[in-house]
């Protein structure tokens, strides 16, 4: 397992985990990041990544995206 950090722009990945308090947990599910969903890593700018997350794009902090484990 990797943080999504770590995951390479343009590859679709799985994620495995999600770290954190319940709220921070609980915001993410709400944009759609669930254990088993793929997610891909459109650009990543300064650490802070773009996300593809089913049919939308998603801005993360770099503190918020090394929470998600793939």
């Amino acid at each position: 397992m990797m943080p999504l950090t770590m995951a390479k722009s343009g590859e679709p990945v799985t994620i495995r985990r999600i770290s954190g308090k319940d709220e921070a947990r609980q915001h993410l599910a709400e944009l759609g990041f669930v254990v088993g969903s793929d997610v891909t890593v459109v650009s990543e700018i300064a650490g802070n990544l773009i996300v593809q997350v089913k049919d939308s794009r998603i801005a993360l902090d770099k503190a918020m995206a090394n929470r998600i484990m793939v």
